[in-house]
């Protein structure tokens, strides 16, 4: 059994290495953002009561570690998670790295990789990215563009900016990256589990290292 975080700064490309991951491993994909999104849409289908949740995120405020820690091994506890899994987004700081470790029992992670990009390609990749706000597809201007500028590939729609992809702001987003992930980078070296891989290379590069990392070669 294979229990395994992924970490990455904001750009990094965890998402498109985690998809790949957990095809290749056959293990549960936990996103907590994706918790949390099927929570505002009433999806969740989970046991843990959303009620105080879903009052922390209408206020705008961050959800307690307490509850991320909860509602995440809530989600571990799924017959699906039996075979492994592969954490995304979680933990983010040290006090929920602290605290799933009390917490996780039989569901302590075995290995923590994390993806390490050069702070000017990562503003390039951020600054560059475009969505198509139909099908939800991801682009990028410098690294892989539409055929078509401006417009989607699938379906024609063109393709929109997020408002957090400016330079100021994703400047902002790797400071507070930076500040959260320092701490847990030094506590699962003392662990030792934390593995570095370089993902300033290709995909398929950085997903041979990956697979290289969890095979002990």
């Amino acid at each position: 059994m294979k229990n395994i975080a992924l970490l990455a700064p904001p750009g990094g490309g965890k998402g498109t290495q985690a998809e790949r991951l957990v095809k290749t491993l056959n293990i549960a994909h936990i996103s907590t953002g994706d918790i949390f999104r099927s929570i505002v849409k009433g999806t969740y289908k989970g046991s843990f009561p959303v009620n105080e949740i879903l009052d922390y995120m209408n206020k705008g405020l961050l959800v307690p570690d307490d509850i991320v820690v909860k509602i995440t091994l809530e989600r571990l506890g799924q017959d699906d998670c039996k075979n492994g899994f592969l954490l995304d987004g979680f933990p983010r700081t040290l006090n929920q790295a602290e605290m799933f470790d009390k917490l996780a029992s039989d569901r302590k992670l075995d290995l923590v990789i994390l993806l390490e990009v050069n702070e000017d390609g990562l503003i390039k990749r951020l600054t560059g990215r475009r969505s198509c706000p139909k099908c939800g597809k991801i682009y990028n201007v410098y690294y892989t563009p539409p055929k078509k500028e401006n417009i989607c590939d699938d379906d024609g729609e063109p393709l929109i900016t997020r408002s957090d992809d400016t330079v100021e702001t994703v400047k902002k987003r790797l400071d507070v990256y930076k500040n959260e992930t320092m701490p847990l980078i030094s506590y699962y070296e003392k662990k030792g589990i934390l593995k570095r891989v370089d993902g300033d290379r290709s995909v398929e590069e950085v997903f041979k290292q990956i697979m290289e990392v969890i095979e002990g070669k």
